[in-house]
């Protein structure tokens, strides 16, 4: 194990190796910020960091009783998530230097389980649409996905092991599936969301970028407290309800790897069925337009009062649809989702995991646009479990991931079909 670079291994063998006496917090922390430093410079995928204060908290880890079960694993932090020791600047120049005062509750269990925070992640401005610098790092030339543009990038090119992310409709899996990693946004509500400046509070989930399902799996469960969630496996082949609705919206490489990802797993015991989206999709994308504009418009309300020139157009955009939109649209859109979510709790009972697209198809060429997030989106404002699993390729060798859906806090039986339809996936 150690002939390998530390920054290379995932959390889950860091943890191990640390815990076993195999190597050192140090050691992994510098093979980390040796990649950085070789790499930030074409990559611009981290907001801040501290050297110093990592390699401190490195040493510190080694010095001391482990503390849980990620014990002297780097992570990194979406940079609209709060930290103590960081700045916290949104994307946005209205925070430029911002220093909380305290740790969000997420990074709070982090540290409280022996991670040790690496740094804080670019994401596009308030998790928005308008992009940061950041790079894909298997094509520079192409966008990384956003919002946690910066999470994705760092955890695909070796940066640091496991990253945050918040998704309100996209922005974990996206991201995830354009730079070849795994994206998991667990239930909503399953993680806490202090100290997270919000999006669209009725979405927003705090999820995370991993290289494997278990890293995802382990962050998580630390946030969530469900630790005996971790590493479970399926006794039997899963049924699995193949969502075809929007797929006219999508390019043939995410045609493609839907319907080989259906084939493949059929032909390897899968029981599979025919799975409709539980309302009309434009309808549904629609109505969650309306909530976004107007949970963002909310969730700026001091920035757009007191500093508006000093947010972007695309965001102005969003805030002032929002302010615009009548307060019976807005219900009448909320009322539409808690419809639709009711029906899709009781389409689980035929099926154990949804396969649905999650991307259009490749990470699109330039920066300046981030991705269209209608597949992950639909599921997203459902409030259910996702993972974006990255099985596939396009026609320029880069990746095309899919998208698996549970039911609303069957996240366990979630991930442990994911383990399944990856391993079949993978093996050909």
């Amino acid at each position: 194990m150690v002939a390998t670079k530390l920054n290379e291994l995932s959390a889950s063998e860091i943890a191990a190796g640390i815990a076993d006496g195999k190597f050192t917090a140090e050691a992994v922390m510098r093979d980390c910020l040796e990649r950085i430093e070789a790499r930030e410079g074409a990559l611009s995928a981290w907001a801040s960091f501290d050297p110093d204060l990592a390699m401190a908290e490195a040493r510190a880890r080694d010095n001391a009783p482990a503390k849980g079960v990620l014990h002297g694993v780097p992570i990194g932090v979406k940079d609209v998530i709060d930290t103590n020791d960081l700045p916290t600047e949104m994307g946005s120049p209205i925070y430029a230097g911002h220093r909380p005062g305290n740790d969000a509750a997420c990074v709070s269990l982090l540290r409280a389980a022996g991670a040790i925070i690496l740094g804080k992640t670019i994401t596009c401005e308030f998790a928005g649409m308008t992009p940061g610098a950041t790079r894909n790092p298997l094509d520079t030339n192409r966008t990384p996905g956003g919002s946690s543009s910066g999470s994705a990038a760092a955890v695909a090119d070796h940066m640091v092991h496991v990253a945050l992310g918040t998704q309100t409709r996209g922005s974990i899996l996206r991201p995830a599936s354009y730079c070849g990693i795994v994206g998991y946004k667990p239930s909503f509500g399953l993680v806490a969301r202090g100290g997270l400046k919000f999006a669209a509070e009725s979405f927003d989930t705090i999820g995370a970028l991993a290289r494997t399902i278990d890293d995802a799996e382990l962050s998580v469960s630390v946030l969530s407290g469900a630790l005996a969630m971790k590493g479970a496996a399926l006794s039997s082949p899963p049924s699995v309800g193949v969502c075809r609705d929007g797929l006219e919206r999508a390019e043939d490489e995410t045609v493609q790897a839907l319907e080989d990802a259906a084939t493949r797993l059929g032909l390897a015991g899968a029981r599979m069925r025919e799975f409709s989206f539980p309302c009309d999709v434009e309808d549904f994308t629609a109505a969650t337009k309306i909530i976004n504009d107007v949970e963002r418009a909310r969730a700026t309300a001091w920035e757009w009062q007191t500093q508006p020139e000093l947010i972007s157009e695309r965001m102005r955009t969003c805030i002032e649809a929002g302010l615009a939109t009548p307060f019976d649209e807005y219900v009448s859109a909320m009322r539409l989702i808690g419809d639709c979510r009711a029906r899709i709790y009781a389409d689980f009972d035929e099926i154990d995991v949804v396969l649905a697209p999650c991307v259009n198809g490749e990470a699109p060429a330039g920066l300046d646009y981030t991705g269209d997030p209608f597949f992950q989106g639909l599921w997203t404002a459902l409030h259910v479990p996702t993972i974006s699993l990255p099985t596939h390729r396009g026609p320029n060798d880069l990746p095309v991931g899919i998208q698996l859906v549970g039911n609303k806090y069957e996240d366990k039986a979630l991930l442990a079909a994911a383990r399944w339809v990856f391993a079949c996936l993978r093996s050909n």
